[in-house]
């Protein structure tokens, strides 16, 4: 006999996927996809179906103990220590770091390696009140794109409901890859929309291979090919004058652009043929029509650049505010489901006096030694996901740097930690989770204790709250409280246990309608395609048809997307996904591949000023020459040459967010 509960993935994702877990009398739990969900419908993506039911249950391959460091840092020479001896070290640290230099000096680093609510925020409530410094979780992932558009729209974590493809002729997905990162979005809903579906994207993904068409722009040129769209679309009357006049501001500024941006100019810009620009303004143009920006696109030295141009067409065409039209980047579901985030992360509690830094400076500001003396690091690996990774290794080897890490199992951030402290998986505690693209929030249920010692996030950092000396209750606050007061939030008509049967609940029955009162949060209340808020941060007042040139023949524009089996840096450790990913390799084209005495297997390796690593060439025709693709997410402990693709990213921030511009890094390419 077993039981089944119903729980949701709570992993960094657009689906958002309901799960059943059955409880199986010996113990053994078996996750599954939840037919009863509007995404899921009975059936995992690969990558989860199998870490789940793998590494994530193996008791060997999870942090179980705290631990305190007895070899040299980096070693991942460690001895367990009771919970009081662990948490006792890092307050005495942490607190003789503030009496000797000011809690700025406590850096701490997060992100998304859990969504569920608690878990991904509570931890912050801790660090607001003593004033430490943060490392700024989006500037590894999506910082330029949320700038950009809040200087356009004034809002960029809502977007439209993807129900409302239904209505809807065109899909326009740039710079996103949906059969890899948003799988089941991928399957059923692009499949189950009317609409026609272009892809924009240098690399003919699976999702660019059945899509109606595909523009395959050089990296780069995004901006450029924006505005080409723009002249065609004009050109046809697509443009919505009475939505122009009425609801933006600064079209006339960029007039003299969208002229100049003639088919022919576009192709000579970007690579894409004119008649293939051509053909996608007249798809878009018969709207209604979406525009998904995914995350990937921003990710250049002139992200921000780019989206405030790929934002022009649903501008300019007004398809804004109606049934089957409209853009998205991200939906924050808990906002909209009325879920306070600031009160459970809290701000209020956040004291003046704590730095914020950017990713891209995090090895070079760790390196000095005047700086930063705790480093706490949860939720995130950066030894495996951050730029300038032999400099950020070098960093933490600092004696003075006392260094701890909260996970669920032994990263390469964790083996260099000082203390170490094993945090509860998502199928060991109760929360709450979402999706950042379906408007329908989850419930992550428990069906079993923690492994070994291990804690949830929430327990951990109150029990660091108590060490610390600390009777501030919004430190001490229970789950079970918080999780009371966020169902009360949502106003959902039931309690948790309700939605434990449940599993999901949408935020509405009917298909949800944004900005249909053209009413935008920014200065002016209109869209704002010129913005006096860009000039202020020195950049220019209005989106600009930039394209990056060519390269020099030596070197290869890298880009570095997601993986098919890995979610940025989870499931690494999985030997069964190892196994189905294969080895660490980069993607070329077989022109280039032959104009470098190149064979498919053969070893090469990648060089520029940031390092170098050795991957194995892989030849296709879905890479465009001049460009290299290797995909991300790998750990390099695990990796035969003890490293992965971030050894070769350059630390240079984007134009807008001190974001990440991770695929504007160049690499020679040397066969060896």
């Amino acid at each position: 006999m077993s039981e089944s509960i119903k729980t949701n993935c709570p992993r960094d994702c657009y689906d958002g996927c309901g799960m059943l877990v059955e409880k199986r009398a010996d113990g053994r739990l078996r996750v599954l996809g939840d037919p009863d969900h509007p995404v899921t419908r009975g059936k995992l993506c690969s990558k989860c179906a199998v870490a789940y039911n793998g590494v994530w249950q193996d008791p060997k391959a999870r942090l179980t103990k705290p631990l305190k460091r007895v070899g040299p840092i980096g070693s991942g020479e460690f001895e367990p220590v009771s919970w009081d001896e662990a948490l006792s070290a890092i307050a005495h640290n942490i607190g003789r770091t503030i009496d000797n230099h000011g809690a700025a000096a406590v850096l701490h680093t997060h992100y998304s390696g859990t969504l569920s609510l608690m878990a991904f925020l509570f931890p912050n409530r801790l660090f607001n009140y003593l004033g430490a410094s943060e490392v700024d979780p989006d500037s590894i992932c999506n910082a330029a794109g949320h700038v950009a558009w809040h200087l356009t729209y004034g809002n960029s974590i809502m977007g439209f409901d993807p129900r409302t493809a239904k209505d809807s002729r065109c899909i326009l997905i740039w710079g996103a890859n949906p059969s890899h990162s948003a799988p089941h979005a991928d399957e059923h809903w692009l499949a189950d929309s009317p609409a026609q579906v272009i892809v924009i994207d240098p690399i003919r993904t699976e999702t660019a291979e059945r899509a109606d068409l595909h523009l395959q722009p050089r990296p780069g040129t995004d901006a450029a090919l924006a505005y080409s769209l723009l002249h065609c679309l004009q050109k046809r009357g697509a443009f919505d004058e009475e939505f122009i006049k009425t609801s933006t501001l600064g079209a006339d500024e960029i007039e003299d652009f969208i002229a100049a941006a003639t088919p022919a100019w576009g192709e000579t810009r970007t690579g894409v043929a004119a008649q293939d620009i051509e053909q996608a303004a007249e798809m878009y143009a018969a709207g209604p029509a979406l525009l998904w920006c995914g995350q990937g696109l921003q990710r250049q030295e002139t992200g921000g650049n780019v989206m405030r141009a790929a934002a022009l067409l649903p501008t300019l065409t007004g398809n804004i505010g109606k049934p089957g039209a409209g853009f998205c980047y991200l939906n924050v579901t808990p906002a909209f489901a009325g879920i306070d985030l600031d009160w459970l992360s809290g701000a209020n509690l956040k004291r003046d006096g704590g730095k914020t830094v950017s990713h891209m400076e995090l090895a070079s500001r760790l390196d000095s030694t005047d700086e930063f003396k705790t480093f706490f690091s949860w939720n995130t690996n950066p030894l495996a996901s951050a730029p300038d990774q032999t400099r950020l290794r070098q960093a933490l080897k600092r004696e003075d740097l006392f260094t701890v890490v909260c996970d669920v199992f032994m990263t390469d951030t964790a083996r260099y930690a000082d203390i170490v402290l094993p945090a509860a998986s998502f199928l060991e505690f109760d929360d709450l989770t979402f999706s950042y693209f379906h408007y329908h929030m989850g419930v992550q249920t428990k069906t079993s204790e923690p492994m070994g010692e291990a804690l949830p996030n929430p327990e951990i950092f109150r029990r660091l709250a108590r060490a610390l000396g600390f009777d501030e209750p919004a430190l001490l606050e229970s789950d079970d409280a918080m999780l009371a007061k966020m169902m009360t939030q949502m106003n959902c008509g039931f309690g948790l246990d309700e939605l434990k049967t449940r599993g999901y609940f949408p935020l509405d029955d009917q298909v949800l309608n944004f900005w249909s009162a053209l009413e935008f949060e920014t200065p002016s209340g209109r869209i704002e395609i010129a913005s006096e808020g860009a000039e202020e941060m020195g950049l220019p007042r209005v989106p600009q048809p930039w394209a990056d040139g060519e390269l020099p023949a030596d070197q290869f524009r890298l880009l570095s997307p997601a993986s098919k089996w890995r979610l940025n840096d989870s499931y690494a450790n999985d030997p069964n996904i190892d196994e189905r990913a294969g080895g660490a390799s980069v993607h070329l084209n077989p022109g280039d591949a032959a104009r470098l005495g190149l064979a498919d297997g053969s070893a090469v390796e990648l060089v520029n000023a940031a390092g170098r690593i050795e991957l194995t060439a892989r030849l296709t025709d879905a890479v465009l020459e001049g460009t290299a693709v290797s995909y991300k997410g790998r750990w390099p402990s695990v990796e035969m040459n003890g490293k992965n693709i971030n050894f070769v990213h350059q630390a240079k921030s984007a134009d807008m967010g001190d974001s990440t511009s991770v695929h504007s890094t160049t690499v020679e390419i040397r066969a060896l």
